[in-house]
């Protein structure tokens, strides 16, 4: 501890000596900024020192007041105006005239293997700026998304330092890996968890086959390119952002008290012809499990980084701690992180780079399986009993089923976490004859992610013991690289300007797995805990490990006519490990196209009024789902004692095949097309863009049922299976203003309309069946089939409830009772069976939405975000998911039948039956919902303040996230993933929580 306290005691010396040698040197700069063709002053103007995030801004007379450094330079912006900067060569007057801008086409957005202005792109490319991601209290930056960019629907994972599921235009696939590559700084992940959302610059969404075919078999799903914070050539810059909150759930499911328990239960045994459990119902509230177990939960994070350089190199280094309680007791996340990045001009040509960023975790972990505990638990159980041991539900005859002691749960949960991850990449970029530049780049990551968990030796309730203490231990390694050299050529002359880039890829993604664990390990304290103190005898380990290869080369080439027509072309040819092994080729071609149109660069359209831009885009591409399961061209097989045979007396081992190899597999493919057109009017203060798109998995993997009589205990075979489509159409609209007393805003709204149908598939009408988790035994509640959404629900359709005997006797071969459901006879045979069911809802969201506005008045700032979707489903799994006398929610409670015409939506309290648990429309529900996302409110203090305390800005803020939901589902959430066949699928969800804080954005 003295030697952490040493450091840090070091660093803050440092800290001071850039601070005082930056504010040394500051002068006070006043002016007054006017339009340059009427010459009136411009109220609102904003006013940035480069490379800081210093600023202020003009007041209603067009004047203002900035404190910078001796040689900086300022950068002037106004809405409907060109960027102005000014060198400030000790200046302490600089009077400003801007230039109105009638099309913004210097913007500049990321794509594949560099950047392009906005005019000049294609595709279909969705951006999102860092200060944008700042002003979230999201502490992973994929939630900062949500709501952001049309057509991205994200779903939020509650517990600390879970990862989001992030999905672009729809669900492409059902075997492969949904998720998205990421791409940061020329890196490619799976997630990027590990990242601070502070070290964020920029990020790029590619969202159309044309954008994503130059990363070929890694695009399928989409491609998330992110570029971090660089150094700025100046003075040292010191930045502190830093908040303070907490985390509090929002609508809480409310469940019945323990009369209101005791009376639901005695009704169940009553209609089930038992006595009654409890021989008084008047028990008065008892035990709120949620409110036991649940918390506002603090959340801290702090991060500093320093910025500058000179005109030869230039370098940012950042420090990140984040501590965030979970909302159940004990559970804890805790992250540090690490970046430097420093840029170096050898000489003219040649620039050489570097980018490195550390991570480390750890958490303390809540039980999975607590929130089903929670649910099922009954109010009547006390949590200790008066002579201080745990409540058992076995002294109330409630059974050993799902009807536990969640304390208990908690109490004996001991399971750590800790993660590791050092990543980044060198480079180096050379600029030859003048119009070529090469760049080779050499990156990768080492992480390493250790699960240990603890069993001790225990007796609490009759269900909840264990006679032998047992330690886990998995350990997960992953070791990638990837190397990348590219060559570009850039030319512009006269009304042409072409660039042609050409690269060439290689890459290794391997794992390292072990799963060891040792019975009767001794407890003394958390770091003795050691596989070698348990029994010899009992000790295990297994070792896996999984390596893919791939090689790639690839081509772009930008073609711009005077502004006005555009061509884009690329072609990837991949080649990966997976599809070796086959008779089929194991390397693939991603060819694309793309054309654009800026129309009001025509000469015919010069007197028009109407566009300030115009410009239609068209593009065509193919890419690849490389996210197949490793190996799929290796035999594997079983060998066990069962196996075993006698010859001669001579014991030998047999095996069983456990897989068979498929004779070909083939790339799975996505082909798609997509038509946009981008509108401004009023000088761009209007700006509205609008895509379609149409996307095509062709040769969808995944497994095909075969015969048993093969000769193997698995009953799939993996391969080519099926197409799948997603088409919709995607809006954009922004409206960018200021007025005459100062107040600049921008409000923005976006709309994803996403169909998503399943072609072709090989079993023809029969179904591939899913979703039968935490539902009845038997019954799939999930089935994909030709020409409908994938994974979508299946199975009866409620038509009321038995109100009385006659009514049950009217029916054949069924074993109902009065107060369950009814059933609709859907071919009217008399009978209810599989031959009844029928579609319930799609978990695939039509619509996906967001608000984004943000206001500027004075000192003031103002962010609100709205999100939502609409047009999905969710399976209520946990109303079905019983096994004798667990609770009932409130709501179930106050509607359920109890006797004839008491209700004919909601069945008895007799859930017994298994026809009552299996699928059907009762259970699902609308998932769609509308949030405020994010809100936040900012003050700026004045520099005649700041200046005083050697600062120079100091901004405040508070802020709430998911504060307010609108919603119809009964659950937590509706927010509920999952796989592509087993999504929207709620077996107690990790509770939604809406966080408050408060913070400073501090600057030296």
């Amino acid at each position: 501890m003295k030697r952490i306290f040493t450091k840090l005691s070091v660093l803050t010396f440092l800290c001071f000596l850039f601070i005082n040698a930056a504010s040394a040197q500051d002068i006070t700069i006043r002016g007054v900024v006017s339009d340059g063709a009427d010459k009136t002053t411009l109220p609102g103007v904003s006013v940035l020192v480069k490379g800081t995030q210093i600023g202020t801004q003009t007041d209603a007379t067009g004047k203002y007041a900035i404190s910078a450094p001796a040689n900086a330079t300022l950068v002037f912006s106004y809405i409907g105006y060109n960027p102005t900067e000014m060198q400030v060569n000790n200046r302490t007057v600089i009077n400003v005239e801007l230039a109105s801008s009638s099309q913004q086409l210097e913007q500049v957005v990321v794509v594949g293997y560099g950047t392009q202005k906005k005019i000049d792109v294609t595709g279909s490319v969705g951006n999102v700026k860092g200060e944008d991601i700042a002003k979230q209290a999201s502490v992973n930056p994929v939630s900062s998304l949500q709501g952001k960019v049309a057509g991205v629907t994200i779903t939020n994972v509650g517990a600390p330092g879970g990862t989001p599921q992030l999905t672009i235009r729809g669900t492409s696939t059902i075997y492969g890996k949904t998720g998205a590559l990421y791409v940061v700084d020329g890196v490619w992940y799976d997630d990027i968890n590990f990242l601070n959302p502070a070290d964020i610059a920029d990020i790029s969404i590619l969202k159309d086959a044309s954008a994503q075919s130059i990363f070929g078999i890694r695009g399928a799903n989409g491609v998330v390119l992110v570029t971090t914070t660089k150094g700025k050539k100046g003075d040292p810059i010191i930045n502190y952002n830093g908040s303070v909150g907490f985390q509090r759930v929002t609508n809480k499911v409310e469940m019945a008290n323990a009369s209101e328990y005791a009376t639901a239960v005695n009704e169940a045994y009553a209609l089930l012809g038992q006595p009654a459990l409890f021989a008084s119902t008047d028990l008065g509230k008892g035990t709120d499990w949620y409110g036991l177990m649940l918390r506002d939960a603090m959340v801290t994070n702090h991060q500093i980084s320093i910025n500058g350089g000179t005109e030869k190199s230039t370098y940012n280094l950042s420090l990140g701690y984040l501590n965030q309680d979970g909302i159940v007791k004990n559970n804890n996340y805790q992250r540090y992180t690490a970046r430097l990045s420093n840029d170096i001009q050898i000489f003219e040509a040649l620039k050489i780079g570097y980018n490195v960023a550390a991570n480390s975790s750890k958490s303390k972990d809540a039980p999975t399986a607590l929130f089903r505990g929670l649910y099922a638990a009954s109010p009547v159980v006390p949590v200790f009993n008066p002579d201080g041991s745990y409540g058992d539900p076995n002294d109330f005859n409630l059974g050993n089923g799902s009807n536990i002691n969640p304390q208990v749960t908690m109490d004996f949960f001991n399971q750590r976490t800790t993660k590791y991850k050092v990543t980044g990449n060198v480079f180096a970029e050379l600029k030859l004859l003048k119009d070529f530049t090469f760049k080779t780049s050499v990156g990768g990551d080492f992480g390493q992610e250790e699960v240990r968990g603890y069993v001790p030796k225990y007796e609490a309730t009759t269900a909840q013991n264990n006679t032998i203490s047992k330690l886990n231990i998995d350990r997960v390694e992953n070791r990638n690289w990837i190397i990348e050299n590219t060559l570009t050529y850039d030319k512009q002359w006269d009304d042409h300007r072409l660039t042609v880039l050409a690269g060439q890829t290689a890459q290794r993604v391997k794992t390292y797995k072990t799963f060891a664990e040792a019975q009767n390990v001794p407890y003394s304290s958390e770091s003795d805990l050691y596989l070698a103190l348990g029994d010899a005898a009992s000790r295990s380990i297994r070792d896996e490990g999984e390596l893919s290869t791939f090689s790639s080369y690839f081509a772009r080439v930008n073609y711009a006519y005077k502004n006005k027509y555009l061509l884009n072309a690329s072609f990837r040819r991949d080649g990966a490990s997976q599809f070796y092994g086959f008779d089929s080729n194991p390397w693939g071609n991603f060819p694309s196209v793309g054309a654009g149109w800026v129309i009001t660069n025509e000469d015919f359209m010069k007197d028009q009024k109407v566009f300030s831009n115009l410009k239609l885009r068209g593009s065509w591409g193919k890419v690849g789902n490389a996210g197949v399961p490793f190996n799929p061209s290796t035999l594997t097989v079983d060998q066990s004692a069962a196996l075993i045979a006698f010859f001669g007396g001579n014991p030998q081992t047999g095996a069983s095949i456990r897989s068979i190899v498929p004779p070909s597999l083939l790339w799975e493919r996505s082909a798609g097309t997509n038509v946009g057109l981008e509108m401004g009017f009023m000088e761009n203060r209007l700006k509205i863009e609008t895509d379609y798109y149409t996307r095509k998995t062709e040769q969808a993997i995944f497994n095909i049922p075969i015969l048993g009589s093969l000769g193997t205990t698995n009953s799939t075979i993996l391969g080519n299976q099926a197409d799948i489509k997603n088409s919709g159409v995607e809006f954009l609209t922004t409206w960018a203003d200021k007025t005459q007393g100062g107040l600049t805003y921008t409000i923005s709204a976006n709309l994803g309309i996403n169909n998503n149908k399943v072609l072709n598939v090989s079993s023809g009408d029969n179904p591939v069946y899913q979703g039968g988790v935490g539902l009845t035994s038997g019954y799939r509640s999930t089935r994909t089939v030709n020409n409908r959404p994938i994974g979508e629900f299946f199975g009866y359709q409620v038509a009321g409830i038995f109100q009385t005997a006659e009514e049950v006797a009217e029916w054949k071969n069924n074993k109902f009772s009065i107060g369950d459901f009814k059933f609709a006879d859907i071919n009217n045979d008399g009978t209810i069976d599989d031959r009844d069911r029928v579609v319930l809802g799609n978990p695939n969201p039509k619509f996906s939405y967001g608000v984004n506005t943000n206001f500027a008045y004075k000192s003031f700032d103002l962010t609100v975000d709205i999100q939502g979707v609409a047009g999905v489903d969710v399976l209520n799994a946990n109303l079905a998911n019983r096994f004798g006398n667990e609770n009932y929610t409130k709501d179930f409670f106050d509607h359920r039948w109890t006797g004839p015409g008491s209700s004919n939506t909601y069945p008895s309290a007799n859930l017994a039956n298994e026809l009552n648990k299996a699928p059907s429309s009762f259970y699902v529900e609308s998932g769609d919902y509308i949030r405020l996302r994010n809100i936040q409110l900012g003050y700026t203090l004045p520099q005649s303040l700041t200046t005083k305390w050697k600062a120079r800005s100091l901004r405040v803020f508070i802020n709430a996230q998911n504060a307010v939901n609108l919603f119809g589902y009964k659950g937590f959430s509706p927010e509920v993933g999952g796989t592509p066949t087993n999504a929207g699928i709620d077996t107690n969800v990790y509770p939604l929580f809406a966080t408050y804080n408060f913070g400073v954005n501090l600057t030296f």
